[in-house]
Order: structure tokens, then C-alpha cells, then sequence
């Protein structure tokens, strides 16, 4: 059974920087690929970053290089650092493991964590 819990949220003010850690278990991370996806009160979750199981990785359009998405094999445990937040970047931050991904697209699966809250914020 896989179990996935997201951690690394919280209050941060406009400028500033956030690393959320995903880790999961019950799944082999060398072998799958991981994604971050938020959603905002009243909008549609959307994708945030995607690593493919070689390392490849893939961002959303308003990523704009101010996010990293990384994995550690060994720790079961996938990374989003956030720099240069942006009000707009609050939202629940969720993280899915082990969805397709093929030319660039990842399709998520059922295996999602609870999330973890990000608000940007003077």
C-alpha cells in the first residue's frame, strides 16, 4: 500500500523561500515518476513539476525557474524548492507518486498525500 505524507508548508512573505519534502512508501521511487500539484480555493488543481524516474524533469508554465523539483532515491522522498514566491503561489501543494508519464505528460494516479498549505503573504 502506498503512503504518501507532504510536508514542508507555511507562511512565508512575498520573495521568500520554501522547500516541501513528499516522502512515500510501497512504491520504488528509481522507478517511477513523482509530480507537484497545487490547488487554490476555487480553482482546479493544476501541475506544478513533474521528475521522471531518470531525473528528467518538467515545470509548469508559471514555474518561470523559480521552482526545483529533485528526488532522493535512497529516502523515498521527492523535493520542491520554491523561491521568489508569489501571493498568487498559495495553495495546497500535493504530491503524486508513481502516475504515467510519457513524452512529457504525466497522468496522475490515485496516490496522493494529504497536502501541505503554502501561503504567500505580507
Amino acid at each position: 500500500q502506498v503512503q504518501i505524507v507532504e510536508s514542508g508548508g507555511g507562511l512565508v512573505q512575498p520573495g521568500g523561500s520554501l522547500r516541501l519534502s513528499c516522502a512515500a512508501s510501497g512504491i520504488t521511487f528509481r522507478s517511477n515518476a513523482m509530480a507537484w500539484y497545487r490547488q487554490a480555493p476555487g480553482k482546479q488543481r493544476e501541475l506544478v513539476a513533474v521528475i521522471g524516474s531518470g531525473g528528467s524533469t518538467k515545470y509548469g508554465g508559471f514555474v518561470k525557474g523559480r521552482f526545483t523539483i529533485s528526488k532522493d532515491n535512497a529516502k523515498n522522498t521527492v523535493y520542491l524548492e520554491m523561491n521568489n514566491l508569489k501571493p498568487e503561489d498559495t495553495a495546497v501543494y500535493y504530491c503524486n507518486v508513481g502516475g504515467g508519464y510519457y513524452f512529457g505528460v504525466y497522468s496522475p494516479n490515485d496516490y496522493w498525500g494529504q497536502g501541505t498549505q503554502v501561503t504567500v503573504s505580507s
